[in-house]
């Protein structure tokens, strides 16, 4: 199905996925959603991983969770987290390795002339 045979999404699904990138445009947020797409974790490894404080990360555990990006369970007394969504690991991984990959393509551009 082309573009143009599309039908639009509905206003409220339109509203809800701004919702859900504007959580995403926080680049703690988005560390946290990188590391979780990579696997699940605990928030005490999460933090030492994205360099937060843990309280930092527990709150904005709690605003993923509420917008349905990441979800919780328990295993004994330790919550570990995780995305279980493969749509939400592959657009993270897709837009973050682009990015990533043309900062460092530009950087290698900028050193060859002697920047």
């Amino acid at each position: 199905m082309s573009a143009a045979q599309m039908s639009d999404p509905p206003a409220d699904a339109l509203a809800e996925a701004a919702a859900a990138f504007g959580l995403l445009a926080s680049p703690s947020r988005l560390h946290i959603v990188w590391v979780l797409a990579q696997g699940e974790c605990d928030v005490t490894s999460l933090a030492e991983r994205v360099g937060s404080a843990l309280p930092a990360v527990s709150q904005h555990l709690t605003k993923l969770k509420l917008a349905g990006l990441v979800r919780s369970r328990r295993e004994g007394r330790r919550v570990v987290y995780l995305i279980d969504d493969p749509d939400i690991v592959a657009t993270v991984h897709g837009w973050v390795g682009r990015l990533s990959k043309g900062a460092a393509e530009q950087g290698e551009l900028l050193r060859g002339m002697g920047a």
